[in-house]
């Protein structure tokens, strides 16, 4: 071995045969650290149990006074699980539980007393309060015994957890009895209840607030449906009774909205201070049965609800609709709604004094109840059902139209001429109750329909409420007759607002009543268009004559079989006009031989140039009225025509004549001038050019008052449908008889009823006759009961 070593020598020699303790090959060798031992353990544990409980109470003591803790939060906590892991649970839990006992008991008690009065809220406000520090408490003591709540109060069934603990002592604590007054929970039930009727009542002593919290309170302590709730329903209950009862008096409308009001601040207040689902839902109950229930004889009294619809009350509807339906029972509003309307359709229907006003008020009463139905009634089928049957009962009651002569079929006439006043005046003739709001629009336009604030679309709207009206009449052969003369009147003299309207309405009414029923209103839109072809035909004859005629004019012609019949007045038309209408005559039966012209005057107009002292005027009359304006050409302006010379010159006499001249000296544009002054025309008066004449507009239209339906042609049209009924009627019961063959007396009354409803009513007296008749003519025989076809 090479090198130095360096270093100190030891100054003993190593034994080599000493044995030695270390042996690497023998295995590691335990090593034990132990404690001096000054006492016994037993002694130690003791002493450190005993400080920590000391520590812990101290701990307690000071939060409830709400005093700073001495130790840490940390130290506490490491103290309760030492003495948890060391067995002491049972030492900490009942630590614990003695001092929030003894707290309970002794000083959350006295301060209670000591700071309430006599007032239960004050009571209530004072025990919140203790409640809310105890809440507050609570998270400390809970952070600090988190290791006894997470392990020992976890797995031992007999013991709370530590939130749990300070809930039971608070809660037993307001059970516990004093000697002067009630259990401080009792007079906290009783603090809620009087919160909640100042509430009621408007009251500037409720404390939203205080109510909030202290409903809170009560669920966290666990008493709310053990305790409060029953209490808080009777007396909410006693204070239904009382409410009703005090406003029972009141007008239907006021206890409508009351009810409504108070029903909603007593849903708003369960929402909003967070009572239970149970008992908002016992409250209402309650509620309803005390409000509603047995108060249903008010709610549904057929006189206050007749008010209520005949001045359109939608919201006090709405409300009372709601009421009911909160209860179940919104189906017993039938009843008095369809007796309103019964009731007031045959008020409106008989109402003789105001017959031109019959379809428009069945509207406006139409329109009012669908509005309520729409915004008050949800839309409930079943009221539109029932609206419907009560109009189609009222409508076809003989009783209800006893005061007209004709019956029913007045409906049917009356439903005819709104239909005119429609086509010819659009719906400017119209109210503006019976247009469509923002809500009619807004459906429309979701139903992909056009928009019914188009005037062409509430055109359309207002027709197919007009025919809603016309399913409900059995008179429909009325309604053909008059609805045919006026659209011959709207056809000839050029007066429909809208041709499209009436092809739309003509196509309404054949899907409706089918196609037989309109072959005749067909035929007159084919004989206008053939007219108007004619026309040019004529206008293209006349162009290579070499004298052109003075007067432009326009002739429509007509089959007598599709159109009215119209009286034949003997007029003396004016020379020119006369020398061009038998030229027209003429070249009409060139054309079509073994033809007949008949010429109605009476649907004719005309349009003339009248010159006054202040100007010029184009003025558009009938012919009537031209006939007796052209006599005054032949007039100095001074001069004048008496009445005798006017009827003797024109051909017009009696009534005809009258009207023409009232409409032109006594109406709003008086181009003539009556003498002696006065509305009405006599014999004995004269009439004079007025000379003072004017008027801003250039064209002026004249009222033509002959056109306007006399009585006698009204009764006339009644007449020939009675009459048409008749052959109606005779044409069934052959028809029925031939395909029956053999017949009873009922059986055949009741078939021929059935056949004939759909045109309008029949009495048996009436069908009983037509079968005589029959018999008469050998159609059919009787014998005994029975009846018998004759082939």
């Amino acid at each position: 071995m090479s090198g130095k070593m360096k270093g100190k020598l030891p100054e003993k020699p190593i034994d080599l045969t000493q044995q030695s303790a270390f042996r690497p090959h023998a295995g590691a060798k335990k090593l034990v650290i132990k404690n001096f031992r000054t006492s016994s353990t037993k002694d130690q544990s003791e002493t450190y149990c005993e400080r920590t409980q000391q520590e812990l109470r101290e701990a307690l003591v000071a939060i409830f006074k709400q005093q700073p803790l001495q130790l840490s939060l940390e130290r506490l906590y490491r103290g309760v699980e030492d003495m948890c892991r060391h067995g002491r649970e049972k030492h900490v839990y009942s630590l614990l539980y003695e001092v929030i006992e003894n707290h309970m008991q002794t000083d959350v008690w006295n301060s209670i007393w000591a700071e309430c009065g006599s007032d239960n809220i004050d009571m209530l406000r004072v025990v919140l309060n203790r409640w809310q520090v105890l809440d507050r408490q609570t998270v400390i003591i809970r952070s600090i015994f988190s290791y006894l709540d997470r392990t020992y109060l976890l797995r031992e069934k007999s013991a709370c957890s530590v939130n749990d603990l300070t809930i039971a002592h608070f809660r037993r604590m307001l059970w516990a009895e004093n000697r002067v007054a009630r259990t401080p929970w009792a007079r906290c039930v009783a603090g809620v209840c009087d919160l909640v009727a100042f509430d009621r009542a408007g009251d500037g002593r409720f404390d939203s607030g205080l109510l909030r919290e202290s409903i809170k309170m009560l669920h966290v302590l666990n008493i709310y449906q053990k305790s409060f709730e029953k209490a808080f329903i009777d007396d909410s209950t006693k204070f239904f009774r009382h409410f009703a009862e005090e406003r029972s008096t009141w007008s239907l409308k006021e206890y409508i909205m009351a009810c409504k009001d108070f029903l909603n601040a007593e849903d708003y207040r369960c929402n909003a201070y967070n009572f239970d689902t149970t008992t908002k839902k016992q409250l209402l109950n309650a509620a309803h049965g005390i409000l509603i229930i047995d108060y249903t004889e008010k709610l549904l009294n057929a006189e206050s609800l007749a008010k209520l619809l005949a001045e359109n009350e939608v919201d006090s509807m709405k409300a009372l609709y709601d009421l009911l339906r909160l209860s179940g029972i919104q189906t017993k509003l039938k009843v008095p709604l369809t007796e309103y309307v019964q009731r007031t359709g045959v008020d409106i229907v008989g109402d003789t004094t105001r017959g031109d006003e019959m379809v428009m008020r069945l509207l406006e009463l139409r329109r009012s109840l669908d509005i309520i139905v729409r915004d008050a009634f949800g839309g409930d089928e079943e009221f539109v059902y029932d609206i419907r049957q009560a109009f189609c009962a009222f409508m076809d009651d003989r009783q209800a139209t006893a005061g007209w002569s004709t019956g029913t079929s007045k409906i049917g006439e009356m439903i005819a001429k709104h239909i005119d006043l429609l086509l010819r005046g659009g719906i400017k003739a119209l109210p503006k109750t019976l247009l469509s709001d923002h809500k009619d629009r807004a459906a429309a336009e979701q139903s992909g329909q056009a928009s019914t604030g188009d005037e062409d679309a509430e055109l359309d709207r207002q027709l197919d409420q007009a025919l809603d009206l016309f399913r409900f009449i059995e008179g429909k052969d009325a309604f053909e007759a008059f609805y045919k003369k006026d659209l011959a009147r709207r056809l000839l003299m050029g007066r429909s607002a809208s041709q499209d309207a009436e092809r739309n309405m003509l196509r309404k009414l054949r899907d409706e009543c089918g196609a037989n029923f309109t072959r005749n209103l067909e035929q007159m839109f084919r004989d206008q268009e053939i007219a108007k072809g004619e026309m040019e035909a004529f206008k293209e004859h006349t162009a290579r004559l070499e004298n052109r005629p003075p007067v432009d004019l326009q002739v429509m012609v007509i089959s007598a079989a599709a159109w009215p019949s119209y009286p034949d007045v003997r007029l003396r038309i004016p020379k020119e006009i006369a020398r061009e209408a038998e030229r027209f005559e003429q070249w009409y039966k060139y054309k079509h031989e073994g033809r007949k012209l008949t010429w109605p005057h009476a649907l004719a107009n005309c349009t003339i140039r009248a010159t006054f002292p202040k100007g010029t005027k184009e003025l558009s009359v009938s012919a009537y009225q031209a006939v007796v304006l052209v006599l005054f050409n032949n007039v100095d302006l001074d001069g004048f025509l008496s009445y005798e010379q006017i009827s003797t010159a024109t051909g017009l006499q009696g009534a005809d004549l009258e009207r023409t001249l009232q409409s032109l000296a006594c109406g709003r544009v008086r181009v003539l001038t009556k003498h002696p002054r006065g509305r009405d025309v006599n014999p004995t008066d004269t009439f004079t050019i007025n000379k003072n004449f004017s008027d801003p507009k250039i064209k002026i239209k004249i009222n033509q008052i002959q056109l306007k339906e006399t009585k006698e042609e009204n009764k006339a049209t009644h007449d020939r449908i009675v009459e048409d009924r008749k052959y109606e009627t005779q044409a069934v019961i052959v028809r029925v008889m031939k395909a029956r063959k053999t017949m009873g007396h009922s059986e055949l009354m009741a078939e021929v009823l059935n056949h004939t409803r759909k045109r309008g009513p029949l009495d048996p007296a009436q069908i009983k006759k037509m079968i005589e008749t029959l018999i008469d003519k050998d159609y059919i025989e009787r014998e005994g009961n029975m009846y018998h076809y004759v082939s």
